[in-house]
């Protein structure tokens, strides 16, 4: 399919420095371009939820020292005042 595309300068010479150096023509520079590009989006589309917050972890401080120790004792004990609050 015949596209047109509008370049500026800079990417122009990008564009013809690229075909002489790989010896390729301008339009398999652009479709290799734009397959790199959408591999590149599907790859950081399959980032996983550790990587996403990764950063994150460990950046609080001011709670309890043993935060997760009893959780779910702690959680039963949670459920059941609730249980008593409404049966009252």
């Amino acid at each position: 399919m015949p596209t047109s595309v509008r370049l500026d300068d800079r990417t122009r010479r990008l564009l013809r420095k690229l075909m002489r150096s790989r010896k390729k023509t301008q339009s398999e520079i652009i479709r290799e371009a734009i397959d790199a590009l959408a591999r590149s989006d599907q790859r950081a589309e399959e980032v996983s939820s550790y990587a996403r917050v990764e950063d994150l972890i460990g950046c609080a401080s001011g709670g309890p020292d043993d935060l997760s120790e009893g959780t779910g004792r702690k959680f039963v004990e949670l459920l059941a005042a609730r249980q008593q609050k409404t049966s009252t």
